[in-house]
C-alpha cells in the first residue's frame, strides 16, 4: 500500500489553518506531526478521517485497504481519492480522535459489540489485535469506570475492526501511564511489521521512536524534521519558529 496527500488546504473564517500539505507514505511507515497546540494538527487528521472537509486537495490511496487481505486483494485502490470518495475511508482507514468514541454506560464487551460480529470479536480477543491491547482484562468494565489507558486502547480496538491499511491517531500517549502507553506502542509496531501505515500527531519523544518520518506543522504547511533521537534539539528547533 502507498498513500500521497497532495495540496490539502483549509481554512476558517478568514484565518488560514492548513495552506498546503503535501507527503507521501509507503507501506510498513510511521509519520509524526508535531506543532503547537492551534497549529492544525487535529484538523489535518480529521480531514484525512473524512470527519471534516477540505476546501481542496487530494487524499490518493493506492494497493489493498486491507492488511488481512494482503496478496490475495481483490479489488486494490488504484489512485483512489477519499477526499472525493469518502465512502472508501471505512474501508481502508482506522481513525483514533483525541476524545474517545466510545458509549460511556456499555461495558467494553458491549462497545465492541457495536463494530465486530461475535465471531470475529472471539478471534480477535483470544489472539488478534485486541488480544495484543490487553481488552480481553478489562472486557466486562463499563466505559465510564475505565482509566484512560483502557480507553484509549478500547478506542483503537475498535478503529482496527476492518483490519485497515492506515491507522490515524491524535496524541494516542496523551496523560497514560508508562505501561499502557508502552502496550499501545507494542501493538503499533506490530501493525507496522504486517504493512501497515500509521501518521501520529504527538507531543511524546517516545511516540517519535515509533516513526521514520517527523514532520513539523507550522504556518500551514508541514515542513521534514529528521529526528536523530535528540528531543532536546528538536524542542530547540520548535521554539526557535515560535510554536
Amino acid at each position: 500500500m502507498k498513500i500521497e496527500v497532495a495540496g490539502i488546504k483549509k481554512a476558517y473564517s478568514r484565518k488560514k489553518v492548513l495552506t498546503d500539505i503535501s507527503f507521501s507514505m509507503d507501506a510498513g511507515s510511521c509519520a509524526a506531526i508535531l506543532g503547537s497546540n492551534g497549529s492544525g494538527k487535529s484538523t489535518l487528521l480529521s480531514i484525512l478521517a473524512g470527519v471534516r472537509k477540505a476546501d481542496s486537495g487530494a487524499f490518493y490511496v493506492y494497493g489493498c485497504p486491507s492488511r488481512e487481505q494482503g496478496k490475495n486483494c481483490p479489488e486494490p485502490m488504484q489512485g483512489t481519492d477519499l477526499l472525493r470518495e469518502p465512502g472508501q475511508i471505512p474501508k481502508v482507514l482506522g481513525y483514533v480522535p483525541q476524545g474517545d468514541p466510545l458509549m460511556e454506560e456499555l461495558s467494553a464487551w458491549d462497545n465492541l459489540r457495536m463494530w465486530y460480529d461475535r465471531k470475529t470479536l472471539e478471534r480477535e480477543l483470544s489472539g488478534g489485535a485486541l488480544k495484543m491491547l490487553g481488552i480481553d482484562s478489562f472486557l466486562k468494565m463499563p466505559v465510564r469506570r475505565m482509566s484512560g489507558g483502557m480507553k484509549k486502547r478500547l478506542s483503537i480496538g475498535c478503529a482496527v475492526v476492518s483490519h485497515p491499511g492506515i491507522l490515524v491517531l491524535d496524541e494516542p500517549s496523551a496523560a497514560l501511564d508508562p505501561v499502557c502507553k508502552e502496550n499501545i506502542r507494542s501493538y503499533l509496531n506490530v501493525y507496522r511489521k504486517e504493512g501497515g501505515i500509521v501518521l501520529v500527531a504527538t507531543h511524546d519523544a517516545q511516540d517519535l521512536e515509533l516513526c521514520d518520518m517527523c514532520y513539523i506543522l507550522r504556518d500551514g504547511t508541514l515542513h521534514r524534521w529528521q529526528y536523530g533521537g535528540d528531543f532536546h534539539k528538536l524542542a530547540e528547533e520548535l521554539c526557535e519558529k515560535n510554536f
